[in-house]
């Protein structure tokens, strides 16, 4: 039986709950430092355009999601939540597209006179 004092409803913390989440942030970041250095010496590596382009975004959508769902919590939260923030992405990202699509370079030239 455990003692009252470690006991969550007294008040007690569970530390080897928190040591193994932070021995995890703390792989996470080693991980994420890895691979920014990876994408930093790809910039300067002689590959075509396109699979640069594409290896980096890649890259990144990896960094992306180990920072939501370790960083801000979304592994740990519940499945609602991850979805309101997947739909908020959603949206964001379909305006973002939008604007972008508005206000292209040809949509931005003088109308002959």
């Amino acid at each position: 039986m455990s003692s009252p004092a470690h006991s969550p409803a007294h008040g007690g913390h569970d530390h080897g709950h928190d040591e193994s989440k932070f021995q995890i942030y703390v792989q996470i970041a080693m991980l994420l430092a890895v691979i920014t250095g990876v994408e930093i010496v790809a910039v300067y590596l002689p590959f075509a355009k396109w699979i640069l382009v594409t290896s980096l975004v890649v890259l990144s959508a990896v960094k992306f999601l180990f920072v939501i769902f370790y960083f801000m919590h979304l592994r740990w939260d519940k499945p609602f939540c991850t979805v309101l923030f997947f739909i908020g992405l959603v949206i964001a990202g379909g305006t973002a597209w939008a604007l972008i699509a508005l206000f292209q370079a040809e949509a931005s030239l003088p109308l002959p006179t």
